[in-house]
């Protein structure tokens, strides 16, 4: 056990700080704490227009810290969100946020969804893209990553 908690925390940890400080690079922000928040808010976001199942395959590929920010406050009987205005999913992330220095809107959520699109399984990113109401769609960057050969 290391001197600040049990060893499996501090892999974690370390990850949850990559997953950040890569988003806080493709920000150009230098506040972790700017650049969770905004991700914790996607996260959210997107959860509350994901079915249950596209959820749950989501967070198994998130950072345990942040798959418990993602699934913080949910609740099971909470309806789906089908955004039916194109800027639906970007005043819902704006609203949670509140005040935030840098905050520029669609840019960052692109952001955020281009480091998802690093960071998942290409077979997730259609999957989670297929999933998504048009409007939040619309956010998400293709993938241009190559397929594997077979």
């Amino acid at each position: 056990m290391s001197p600040q908690g049990p060893d499996t925390l501090d892999p974690t940890v370390r990850l949850t700080q990559d997953w950040v400080d890569e988003l806080a690079d493709r920000l150009g922000w230098s506040s972790r704490r700017a650049t969770l928040l905004l991700l914790r808010t996607v996260l959210t976001e997107l959860r509350a227009r994901l079915p249950p199942g596209d959820m749950a395959r989501l967070s198994g590929h998130l950072p345990l810290l942040l798959r418990g920010m993602f699934y913080e406050g949910w609740h099971p009987a909470t309806p789906q969100v089908r955004d039916s205005a194109s800027d639906g999913f970007e005043r819902a992330v704006e609203a949670r946020l509140g005040p935030l220095r840098g905050w520029r809107g669609q840019a960052e959520i692109a952001a955020v969804f281009s480091m998802l699109t690093v960071r998942l399984p290409s077979a997730e990113v259609r999957r989670l893209r297929r999933a998504l109401p048009q409007t939040t769609r619309d956010f998400w960057p293709p993938d241009t990553r190559t397929p594997p050969h077979r």
